[in-house]
């Protein structure tokens, strides 16, 4: 008769107390940051600040799109001749009463990046939870670069929605759907504001990790936002002078809103050649058209690197100083 050998209670207990210690050891992420964008993104969308920036968005918008229509209506109805390019003028377009849509963007949009991002870190010290959630098995880097990547993914909903949206209601009232050349063209508007409002999120991140307290944070991140919509552009022509062209054009670049805005022109007006001053002679003699997509992206390619060049300033700068934080329970 066989003898089954028999495994002491001390030996069980063992095993039970290892199993869920290494069942839990498998279920923890590398570094958390996956938890925290899903966190993070969700705060974003459900928070009262995201609902009334996109609620603003959509109605200036439907406004600027419903002018637009008008307009273009009016055009045709007068020559009898459908103008070019006449799905970039339901977003270009505009009228003495109401700004076209690309402009209301080029205001609003920034507010969407600062409401994300002045309180990333300073609000999560002010309410105590900093502390508890890097003593979970996250890393320190994983929040601030969850926290950027989960703004930057409302970012790019944002927008994009925004984009669709007034694109189909615009089919609607006008009936004429996009070329393949004006799809592009949006397409691109759609990567260049995203990467605009990135500039101001990263600029939100950072004014949060200087100050200790939210309302310090948002103030300054308003006040770089007013100054370089309101201000620069009178500061600009007191210190140009009789040289608005050379120093005038060259002090203007150094605002990431002219760079945008430059950049925006060119891309839904493909009737831009250029970005710089032009002679009488250049002109004399010029072949009048429009400039292929491809053409018109290498022409605001200054412009989009040096927009992703102050994004990436700025972030590295919120992110070696947070990194050399002491942070204290």
């Amino acid at each position: 008769m066989a003898v089954v050998p028999r495994v002491q209670p001390k030996v069980w207990l063992e095993r039970l107390k290892a199993r869920p210690a290494e069942a839990g050891a498998r279920a923890v992420p590398g570094s958390g940051l996956a938890a925290v964008v899903r966190k993070e993104f969700a705060d974003n969308v459900s928070g009262w600040r995201m609902v009334i920036l996109v609620l603003l968005l959509a109605v200036t918008g439907i406004g600027s799109l419903h002018t637009a229509a008008q307009t273009i209506r009016t055009v045709v109805e007068a020559t009898s001749a459908t103008p070019d390019f006449v799905f970039l003028r339901l977003f270009t377009g505009g009228s003495t009463q109401l700004p076209p849509l690309t402009s209301f963007v080029s205001f609003l949009a920034p507010l969407l990046g600062i409401a994300l991002g002045f309180d990333a870190i300073c609000g999560e010290q002010n309410r105590r939870t900093l502390s508890r959630v890097l003593a979970q098995p996250i890393h320190r880097d994983a929040v601030i670069n969850g926290k950027f990547l989960a703004g930057l993914l409302s970012i790019v909903i944002t927008f994009t929605a925004l984009l669709v949206g007034v694109g189909a209601l615009g089919l609607i009232m006008l009936g004429v759907p996009p070329t393949g050349d004006e799809a592009l063209r949006l397409v691109a508007y759609g990567v260049l504001t995203t990467i605009y409002v990135a500039f101001w999120l990263a600029l939100a991140i950072l004014f949060s990790v200087v100050f200790q307290q939210s309302a310090t944070s948002a103030l300054a991140s308003i006040a770089v936002w007013l100054f370089f919509s309101v201000f620069w552009d009178m500061l600009v022509g007191l210190v140009a002078g009789d040289d608005p062209v050379g120093l005038g054009l060259w002090l203007s670049r150094l605002s990431p809103g002219y760079l945008y805005t430059e950049a925006t022109v060119t891309l839904l007006t493909p009737t831009v050649r250029t970005l710089g001053p032009v002679t009488l002679e250049q002109v004399l003699g010029a072949l009048q058209g429009v400039l292929p997509v491809g053409q018109s992206i290498m022409l605001i390619w200054p412009q989009a690197v040096g927009l992703v060049a102050l994004t990436a300033v700025c972030f590295a700068a919120s992110y070696i100083l947070f990194m050399r934080r002491e942070i204290r329970a």
